[in-house]
């Protein structure tokens, strides 16, 4: 489970549900873990890039760096998005859901502009197809941007 311990002190507790639906005071509702979900889309186009998560230190970086930052669920830690392979998402707004438990990132990515780990400019390359019973997974993508053994220096 993530650190949570400065959630209290970096964000305010969760106001009543008219001061959290209609103020503006920012207190995200957090889940047991200490998570939120980080919905990213492209800034310019609107295009879904991928879904995050993150715990409040996280939250507060992205928001004081104007870089995004989130929590690895699988390692445990704390990462940049781009850190090592340049596609930094760059945060040009903020956004957050009516009851304040989801986070809506709108970035420009630096570097070739891609996002998925495993070479493809959105993580939402494949879209679900059912023919005859039948279901696939077709690409929306014609092509990875990048290697991904090239960029991390290891199978992903």
């Amino acid at each position: 489970m993530c650190d949570t311990t400065t959630k209290a002190s970096i964000f305010p507790a969760q106001p009543d549900k008219h001061e959290l639906e209609h103020g503006n005071t920012l207190a995200p509702k957090f889940d047991e873990n200490g998570l939120i979900p980080a919905v990213v889309t492209h800034f310019d186009d609107g295009e879904l890039l991928m879904v995050g998560y993150m715990n409040a230190e996280a939250l507060k970086r992205t928001i004081e760096t104007g870089e995004a930052w989130y929590w690895s669920r699988s390692r445990q830690e704390y990462w940049k998005k781009g850190g090592t392979s340049g596609q930094i998402q760059k945060v040009c707004e903020v956004r957050t859901d009516c009851d304040q438990d989801a986070i809506w990132l709108r970035v420009r990515v630096e570097g070739n502009g891609a996002t998925c780990h495993v070479g493809y400019h959105s993580c939402f390359y494949r879209k679900v197809e059912s023919h005859d019973g039948n279901i696939t997974l077709d690409l929306t993508e014609n092509a990875p941007v990048y290697d991904p053994k090239v960029v991390y220096g290891k199978n992903e």
